[in-house]
This record gives structure tokens, C-alpha cells and sequence, in this order.
């Protein structure tokens, strides 16, 4: 697997900056390598335009007059508004090295970028009304907006505002690791685009959740020059009373590897293509085929007692098995003892944590426990989709086009994941890797696309990633 970028908690950052203090570093230095490393990024937005920061006390604010120091340093025309004085002693030292005018309250000036760097990670109160308006105002007067390191008035941790009306940014940039606030949403919609500057944290470094990470992009891998459909991996698509979603499923399958994808229907499907098998045998015949690498049943199963019924005959099998749709909404309390992957979306992830037993206050909080509780690999999908397995571990990812809220989306989904798992990957994995071709596919189906136009994009989305 590609190496991976650590999402932190704020006790994390603290803990990893300690870190490299205990090591011989100190503020200053740090705040130079991070004020430094995002004037870079501030200085390719202005391309030349004029750059007003706004600082706040801390040290966000001292990062601030070291990106003001820069940018002025290069010939850029900036203005620095500090509407409270430094509160610690580095960004005192900050502000005195800065040679710029600083006002202490908004000049009313106008310019290209504004950049926010009034409060970083670890706020957990909203801001004042003073400030509140503040912000605003100046965001109001400039073109585009930047960050740094999060939002002002974001909760880094639970990724929320803790005001109304914020505005939303342009660019941000991360100081030393990324954030959760940086993908989980509702703040991630607030966000941009996102650049990390790299001020020398050990990536191994625990901090509260260590096995948190951002996804990397997979690289995939033509079969072997001696294989065949059946060493390639057999998929079971266990389907129901709603062909359509079924299908979805299968023909995304078809697209993600497996080298021979089985549909197992009690019903003809007249619109199933000639390249997808349809077996319609009672489910406990069919699945006796010990060619089968994996199943994948949900899609158009249906919930009424022969829907159960099914279910129930998937679980009793023990193959790696992937869940979705109706099979979440039908599953009571489950341990797992083989590899399954659950993939819900919001709606069913409650519904499930009602049947487990278990809680959390937000989405990945609720997915791990799920994960922990079942024993199950839990990707919870959405806008934020977050990845999580029985031993903790978390992945979370850059976000998806947004054309991929349509219905039958999820179904092509847990199809490619099947597929990914029918070849030989670990149910983990296999969601990992089918995130980023779903993503893809959406990218080659352009805007406006179908499920079925989706599924057959997932052709075309696995050839970029071998």
C-alpha cells in the first residue's frame, strides 16, 4: 500500500510538537518552518495581488506575521489587522520581526486574498460577535480566502462551526498533520482546496488515534500472466425482488477485477447482459460452488421474509461477504467470523447502531464502534466517507465529485468492493481501493451521469490505477 499522511487529534499535534521540542527544536524555529511553508502557498494564490492577514494572539496569529514577514520580504503589498495583541511569547517575537504596519482593528482595506490566521486548531468555543463580524467583513472585501491551518470558529476534532454563517475558504492549509475537521463534514464543505505543510512531525506519532490516516491512492494490478477467470476470483451476487439494484452491483463486479461475476437469482432477469451468468437455483445450491471467493448480497434483496430468508443462508455460507442496502437494514446483531465488510450509508449506520448496541456522537465514531462491536470492516459512504476496522484502524478520504449523490451510486459501490474482495484482497483494502475507483468513475462518467453510466465507468477509472 501507498505510505499514508496521519490525521491527528488536537491532543495528537500537541503531543507530536512536543515531540520534535523534546528533541531539540524549539517555537520559534516551528513557526518559522510552518509560517514559511505556507507563505509558499499564500504566495502562488496572490501571484503578485495584494495580501491581507488577519492574526489573532496565539500562535496561529504569530504564524501569521512570519507569512506576513515573507510575503513582504518578497515585494508583495501586505497588510497585517491584529484586532487583539500577542498572547504568547513566540508570535510576540513574530510580530516585532515583522517590518509591515499592523492596524488593530479592520482599515476597511480591500485586496485579493485574505488569510485567516485569527485562530488555528484547538478552539472548542465560538467566536465572539466582534470577531464574528470582523471576519466576515474582511471576507466580504476580498477575492479569495484562505486558512490557516483550519477555519477560524472550526472545532478541529468534531469537524463543526461553532458559529453560524462562517465563510467559506478557498484554500487551506495544514500545519504539521491534517485534521480531522479537514475531512469530516460539515466543516470540510468549508475548507477548499487543501495543501499540508510538513514541519517535521513523526508520522508514527500517537496522538489519541494513531491509526487515523488519510487514503492514498491505491495501485492496482493486471492478473498474473498464467491466470484465469476462476483464479482471478469468483463472485456471488445474491440478489432479490429488485432487479435493478442487482444489476448495478454485478456489472460495476464485472468492471473491478474479479475474473468471473455470478448472479444468484430466484428470478430470469431478462436485462441482464450475456456476460453476466444468472443461476437460478435455491441460494443454499448455489453457493455450495466451492469456486466462490466471495459474496456480495444487499442490492435489490428486498426485506420482506424471503429476502430474510436469503440473508440468513449468505451469513450461514462463511465466505467473505460484503453487505449493502436491504441486507444492512435486515441484519440483527452479528459477530463475524469471517472477513465482511458492511457498507452503510448514514441512515443505515444509525439503524445499525441501534442493532449492535452501540454508540458515538459522530459518523466515524459511530462506524468504529459498529466495526468493533461486529467484528466487520465498516465503510460508512457519503460525502465524508470514513473506513474503519474492528482493531481501530481509520481511514479517511479526500472527497469525491459530487454528481455521485444519485441513487444506485451505493450499489455500484459495494460491487466494486466485492469484486476487489473476490480477487483476494482483505475486505479493508478492497474498500479502500473501491472508494478511489468509484471516485474515478465518477470523474470519467462526467457530470449528470446514471448508476448503469457509472458501473460502466468503473472500466475505465481501474486502467488509471494500474
Amino acid at each position: 500500500m501507498p505510505a499514508t499522511e496521519p490525521i491527528l487529534t488536537v491532543a495528537g499535534i500537541r503531543a507530536a510538537e512536543q515531540a520534535l521540542l523534546d528533541a531539540g527544536r524549539d517555537v520559534d524555529s516551528l513557526m518559522q518552518v510552518a509560517g514559511r511553508g505556507a507563505a509558499e502557498w499564500v504566495w502562488r494564490l496572490a501571484a503578485g495581488r495584494p495580501v491581507t492577514l488577519l492574526c489573532g494572539p496565539g500562535n496561529n496569529g504569530g504564524d501569521g506575521y512570519v507569512i506576513a514577514r515573507t510575503l513582504h520580504e518578497r515585494g508583495l503589498d501586505v497588510a497585517v489587522v491584529a484586532p487583539l495583541p500577542p498572547a504568547t511569547g513566540a508570535a510576540g517575537r513574530a510580530r516585532a520581526a515583522f517590518a509591515g504596519r499592523v492596524d488593530g482593528a479592520d482599515s476597511g482595506r480591500r485586496g485579493a486574498v485574505l488569510v485567516d490566521c485569527l485562530f488555528g486548531s484547538g478552539l472548542t468555543r465560538p467566536l465572539s460577535p466582534d470577531l464574528t463580524c470582523l471576519l466576515d467583513q474582511m471576507a466580504r472585501r476580498h477575492d479569495l480566502l484562505v486558512a490557516v491551518d483550519v477555519p477560524s470558529g472550526v472545532d478541529s476534532d468534531r469537524g463543526v462551526p461553532l458559529n453560524a454563517g462562517l465563510p467559506a475558504f478557498d484554500l487551506t492549509i495544514a500545519l504539521g498533520a491534517w485534521k480531522f475537521a479537514h475531512w469530516t463534514m460539515p466543516a470540510a464543505a468549508m475548507m477548499g482546496a487543501r495543501r499540508l505543510v510538513d514541519i517535521g512531525i513523526d508520522p508514527g506519532i500517537d496522538g489519541g488515534q494513531a491509526s487515523a490516516r488519510l487514503s492514498s491512492r491505491p495501485r492496482l494490478r493486471a492478473p498474473a500472466a498464467d491466470a484465469h477467470k476462476y483464479r482471478r476470483g469468483l463472485l456471488a451476487v445474491a440478489g432479490g425482488t429488485m432487479p435493478g439494484a442487482t444489476l448495478l452491483a454485478a456489472g460495476a463486479a464485472q468492471h473491478g477485477g474479479a475474473g468471473y461475476v455470478k448472479l444468484l437469482s430466484p428470478h430470469s432477469h431478462p436485462a441482464a447482459p450475456p456476460s453476466l451468468v444468472v443461476d437460478e437455483r435455491p441460494l443454499e445450491e448455489a453457493l455450495a460452488d466451492a469456486r466462490i471467493t466471495a459474496l456480495l448480497t444487499g442490492p435489490g434483496l428486498g426485506r420482506d421474509e424471503t429476502a430474510k430468508a436469503r440473508l440468513a443462508c449468505a451469513l450461514a455460507r462463511g465466505l467473505p461477504l460484503v453487505l449493502d442496502a436491504d441486507a444492512l437494514a435486515l441484519l440483527e446483531r452479528h459477530v463475524f467470523g469471517q472477513e465482511t465488510l458492511l457498507t452503510p450509508h448514514e441512515g443505515e449506520l444509525d439503524g445499525l447502531c441501534r442493532a449492535f448496541g452501540v454508540e458515538g456522537t459522530s459518523k466515524r465514531e459511530k462506524a468504529c464502534a459498529l466495526a468493533r462491536a461486529s467484528q466487520a470492516v465498516v465503510l460508512a459512504k457519503g460525502p465524508d466517507t470514513c473506513l474503519c476496522a474492528p482493531d481501530g484502524t481509520l481511514r479517511l478520504f479526500p472527497p469525491g465529485p459530487s454528481w455521485l449523490a444519485t441513487a444506485g451510486t451505493g450499489d455500484v459501490l459495494a460491487g466494486i468492493a466485492a469484486s476487489r474482495m473476490a480477487s483476494g484482497e482483505s475486505a479493508f483494502a478492497a474498500a479502500e481501493q473501491a472508494v478511489w475507483l468509484h471516485h474515478e468513475a465518477a470523474l470519467i462518467a462526467g457530470q449528470a451521469f446514471t448508476a448503469d453510466q457509472l458501473a460502466q465507468a468503473v472500466k475505465g477509472a481501474y486502467a488509471r490505477f494500474l
